[in-house]
Parts: structure tokens; sequence; C-alpha cells
């Protein structure tokens, strides 16, 4: 399994960033949170790392081999990436996985590897909500939150110690850390709020109701004390900003009323019949 190396360019970075951040303190402005130690390319190994060893626990990550609603889910994928919006459709591997278990979420690896559980695609009530919980993933992967995570995680001295140390193999233990328990799928409420807004943007381009998200928020918002939904609530936290920050961006886009055409009601219950 190829591991994760630091190029010269991250460790350029990274002394750059050590040494500014060491220099300024906490001087307003300063924040780590807007850096991120790994390069796109690391994003796609990473992903590539957990996606192997995912797939190898048939236990708790069961794959749903149903090739005709995994190209269903990848051709919403597809379209939406046409948007001008999505800077690494041709870095990231955007690749969908089934999985075949009743919980309700979906989640994207760094570098794009899209995983969308069965009992989510039964939950939803049309192809627009699945249209903008896919965009919500994309975002994820586009924003690169996950990596910025681990990179905030470990902090300016470990990054200068990385540095001094000249040791690549560190940088293989973080992805054997974030491994366990696929601890970096835990969305901050930031990391939420933007991956809805850019999840909104990139559908604005598509055949889609950009503010489908609105249907799904609707839907799971008094479920918080349903175990059914834990793992949702857990790795994409939901509360009344964010609702409130998704209906101000369709109000402020004026965005035409949703209807049959948009949303597709009658496909999607068609598409869910075919799910066993």
């Amino acid at each position: 399994m190829q591991k994760i190396k630091l190029s010269i360019y991250n460790y350029i970075f990274i002394l750059f960033i050590s040494i500014t951040l060491l220099n300024n303190g906490c001087e307003e402005g300063t924040s780590i949170s807007d850096i991120n130690l790994f390069s796109t390319s690391d994003d796609v190994q990473l992903g590539a790392q957990v996606v192997e060893e995912m797939h190898k626990d048939t236990k708790n990550y069961p794959i749903y081999n149903n090739q005709e609603a995994t190209q269903y889910v990848q051709s919403i994928v597809d379209e939406i990436l046409q948007s001008q919006l999505v800077k690494y459709r041709n870095v990231f591997n955007y690749k969908v996985t089934l999985i075949n278990t009743e919980t309700i979420n979906a989640f994207a690896l760094p570098g794009g590897y899209i995983h969308v559980y069965k009992g989510l695609l039964k939950y939803l009530d049309n192809e627009a909500s699945l249209s903008a919980v896919l965009a919500h993933e994309i975002a994820h992967a586009e924003r690169r939150h996950a990596t910025k995570r681990m990179t905030k995680a470990y902090g300016a001295n470990f990054l200068l110690g990385l540095l001094l140390g000249g040791n690549p193999s560190q940088i293989e233990e973080i992805a054997a850390n974030m491994l366990s328990g696929l601890g970096f799928l835990y969305n901050s409420r930031e990391d939420e709020y933007e991956a809805d807004e850019y999840g909104f943007k990139y559908l604005q381009s598509t055949r889609w109701y950009h503010g489908a998200g609105i249907f799904f928020f609707e839907k799971i918002k008094d479920q918080s004390k349903n175990s059914t939904f834990a793992e949702l609530f857990s790795t994409h936290p939901l509360d009344q900003k964010r609702i409130d920050a998704l209906n101000k961006l369709i109000t402020d886009a004026k965005v035409p009323p949703a209807t049959e055409s948009n949303i597709f009601t009658q496909k999607y219950m068609e598409f869910k019949k075919k799910l066993n």
C-alpha cells in the first residue's frame, strides 16, 4: 500500500508557515486553520489508503453491488462536477461506492472518494435531495476539509518538528492515526456551513432545484434523538443556523420554485423500487 510522503515543496511550505506562525504568535488574523500541510496529490493518496482499508472491513462497510444503482448515483455526481466552480474534477477521484446498510449517511474521503449508504437512498424523497447531498459531499472534498482539520490538529509545533526532524514517516503516522475510526469524517459546524454554500453553488449549473438541501434539513431536523440518525448527526452536525443560512442563499439567489420538473420525485420513486 503506497504511503504519503512529503515533497521538497511540502517542506518549504512547512518552513514558511512555521516561521510565520512562530514569529506572529497569536496576532489577530493568524490562523493555522487556513493552511493545509497536505498537497492535493496527498489527499488522493490518503483517500485511496482509507478506501483500501475500509473495503476490507466488510462487517462495517459491506459494498452494495448494485451496478444500476451505483451508476445512477455516479451519473448525478458526474453532472455536478461540470460546475465551473469545481476545481479538482480532473485531480480527485470522484468515484461513487454504495454501502449496503440501512445507515442514513454519506461521506467523501480526501481525494473525492464518495460513499453513500443504501439507507440514505431509501430515505430520500426525490432526486434533487440526493443531488444536494452529493453536492455537499463534493464540497467537503473540494474545500479539503479533512486534511485541513488534520493539519490543524497537529499544530505549528508539530509542523516545525516535522521540518527539523526531516522524517517523512511521520506523515505515515498521521495517516494511520486518522484511519482509525475514520475520525476525520467528523465535520465541524464551520465545515458544514461552507459545504452547504458551495454545494448550493455547484447545483446552480444543473437541472436540479438548487435549494433541495432544505428538503433534507426539514426532513431530519427533528430526528436528533433517533439512534438511526446518530452517525449522520455526528459526522454532519445540524443546527438552525445551517437551515437559516441555506434559506438565505435560496432567497438571495432568487431561486425559482421547486416543481416536479426540477426535483424529479416520480423518477426517484422508480429508482427506489429497484433497491433491495
